[in-house]
């Protein structure tokens, strides 16, 4: 039985295409409050899983649990209405779209009303589609260039302008698709800050990384994929000394083994 304090379970997720394998019976959980790590090698998986987990791709076997509801095969959409939402790696803001009407649509989709009746059918549901894009904005420092057409912000900001969308939907889980892809050291030590105060203020996040910096100094737990396969599951300490990570990750096996 699913612990109560248990938002995310995946049991038994399997996904092939074709003849290729992409993910194999993979099993874990994640809790309220936690701030957990998904790493593994290039090909590993992660973004297969990370997508049967968010109904972008339909699993070909095994469960998603979320919040103690049954997800699997709903629509990415009922998914982020359930209140599980996520960043993209490859950016997906509207480029011609000021910063504040990005954030909106993130806002509008968790009402769950069309962007037509939720922004000019109702002055309630207007003002508070407006409050909670304002909020999001402000957590993520962008408040001050909210008029801005967001074609005109850097990467790295575009970058927060996407988790302002994820964070406007008030998300109970926050997954993030490798927000520090493309960032300089410092704008990576700054992400790193940022994902660590959305923590303590008392978001769930599920980080997805090929900087390993970055998750072992900021993740609690780290859940490790190699061949589509779960090899590691621990701490940070527990699993930089896993044979079988190191032998992914390097090619080296435990001399003791």
């Amino acid at each position: 039985m699913t612990d109560a304090n248990t938002i995310l379970s995946i049991d038994g997720l399997t996904r092939r295409f074709g003849g290729l394998l992409a993910v194999s019976d993979v099993t874990a959980t994640i809790k309220q409050g936690e701030l957990v790590g998904l790493i593994g090698p290039n090909g590993a998986g992660k973004t297969t899983l990370f997508n049967l987990i968010t109904g972008f791709t339909p699993p070909s076997s095994g469960t998603v649990r979320f919040a103690g509801r049954d997800v699997t095969g709903l629509k990415p959409w009922q998914i982020a209405r359930m209140g599980m939402g996520r960043t993209f790696q490859n950016l997906r803001v509207f480029p011609n779209m000021t910063v504040f009407d990005n954030v909106s649509v993130g806002a509008v989709g968790s009402f769950g009303q069309s962007p037509w009746r939720a922004l000019f059918n109702g002055g309630a549901q207007s003002r508070a589609v407006s409050a909670r894009s304002w909020e999001a904005l402000e957590r993520v420092g962008l408040a001050d260039v909210a008029g801005e057409i967001a074609a005109n912000l850097s990467y790295g900001k575009r970058k927060y302008l996407e988790i302002a969308r994820a964070l406007a939907t008030a998300p109970r889980l926050l997954i993030l698709d490798e927000p520090a892809a493309g960032l300089n050291d410092t704008e990576t030590a700054e992400l790193a800050d940022f994902i660590r105060r959305l923590h303590a203020e008392g978001v769930t996040v599920l980080l997805v990384e090929h900087d390993m910096g970055l998750v072992m100094n900021s993740c609690s737990r780290v859940i490790v994929l190699a061949s589509g396969r779960k090899i590691a599951d621990g701490t940070p300490e527990q699993v930089q000394r896993d044979p079988a990570v190191l032998e992914a990750y390097l090619g080296v096996e435990d001399d003791a083994a």
